[in-house]
């Protein structure tokens, strides 16, 4: 679909936002010591429920939107939608035939529970390259997210629209704007009806196009499954800190969109407190790269993704991202020791990449019958 530029993350050091917890008790403090209360807004994390489940789509898409042209294409296909990572994202899967041939695409809902927003980040299958999120909340009884993008080098406004919201249908509007939000052209229509109430992995839809993985398709097969975790976190990194942390915990890794994408969910515990991420990996067919993102329950928005390729059984992914003020250049590294071990390492660089610091290091190590 459309060409997109990077996402700056809001996620410090990817696990930072562990600590925005501290700033929302301080400031409910300051309202406390204030002698008034907090003006209370409404808890939207259930409004993305009515999409859940299998979905006949009919899609209208105009082929130039913005110049005023109303050639357009009709297709048809399946839409598949269920809870993840406990409920505090949801998944979708888009396949589509039509003139031009198979479409398919990912889209991860997140929701930030601090500025009771969702957020909502696309992948297209054949480009393989994260968009930027859009970004909104439920009004008026419709979704209206927003986001900012590129389309043939003029920078525009992207609004999604999901309305008409009924127990067994929903429509989907995405529009454009190149004046600031004062007009919209409206570029991909869905009308949608229900095939089924829930959905599970197995309705996912097959991976049509999997010729585009060549090999590539196999290299996270190492890490599927369930997992308990050993992690150590240095507290202070770049800092010349020694302090380091042990959580324990445990890992959950699937397979999803055919094998194009998995979904990593991670929770530990220990002395410096209790951390919880999602990462969301999935393959760019048009680079032969894997690229990685990370999302916390604090900030409903992926960062900034790491991209890299498997060498000899390990990936290591790298990104660039502010860190207490600073531009560092983040590594991510994943490896299996043998096929019920593994260990991933994450590490920063403030010089450029001429030395690295390791600061979290989890060893993981397989639970052949989990529980459920």
């Amino acid at each position: 679909m459309k060409p997109s530029f990077r996402l700056r993350s809001l996620i410090l050091g990817r696990v930072l936002g562990l600590f925005a917890v501290v700033l929302t008790i301080a400031g409910q403090n300051a309202w406390a010591e204030a002698g008034a209360n907090p003006p209370l807004e409404r808890d939207g994390q259930h409004d993305f429920d009515f999409n859940i489940g299998v979905w006949h789509s009919h899609i209208r898409r105009t082929l130039d939107p913005l110049s005023g042209s109303t050639q357009s294409i009709d297709l048809d296909g399946v839409v598949t939608v269920r809870k993840v990572w406990g409920g505090r994202a949801e998944l979708e899967e888009i396949e589509a035939d039509g003139p031009k041939g198979h479409w398919e695409g990912l889209t991860l809902f997140l929701y930030n529970p601090k500025s009771h927003q969702w957020s909502q980040s696309f992948i297209n299958s054949k480009m393989g390259e994260l968009g930027p999120p859009s970004v909104g909340a439920f009004r008026d009884d419709r979704v209206e997210l927003v986001s900012q993008d590129t389309v043939d080098g003029r920078s525009i406004l992207v609004r999604a629209v999901w309305s008409d919201i009924k127990p067994d249908s929903h429509h989907y509007e995405e529009s454009y704007s190149d004046d600031g939000g004062k007009t919209w052209q409206p570029s991909f229509n869905a009308n949608l009806t229900r095939e089924k109430q829930t959905s599970d992995p197995g309705d996912m839809p097959v991976n049509l196009d999997s010729e585009q993985l060549n090999d590539r398709s196999t290299d996270f097969d190492f890490d599927f499954g369930t997992w308990k975790t050993h992690s150590s976190r240095l507290l202070h990194p770049l800092t010349g800190s020694t302090t380091w942390a042990d959580m324990d915990g445990v890992t959950v890794v699937r397979k999803v969109w055919g094998g194009r994408a998995n979904l990593a969910e991670y929770q530990a515990e220990g002395s410096a407190g209790k951390v919880e991420l999602m990462s969301l990996r999935w393959y760019n067919p048009v680079a032969h790269q894997w690229n990685l993102d990370f999302a916390t329950p604090q900030i409903g928005v992926l960062g900034i993704p790491g991209v890299g390729e498997f060498k000899n059984g390990r990936v290591d992914f790298y990104d660039q991202e502010p860190i207490n003020g600073k531009s560092v250049l983040v590594r991510f590294s994943i490896w299996g020791v043998t096929p019920d071990i593994a260990q991933s390492e994450q590490a920063f660089s403030d010089d450029g990449g001429k030395t690295w610091e390791v600061n979290w290091v989890t060893k993981y190590t397989r639970i052949k019958n989990p529980a459920g």
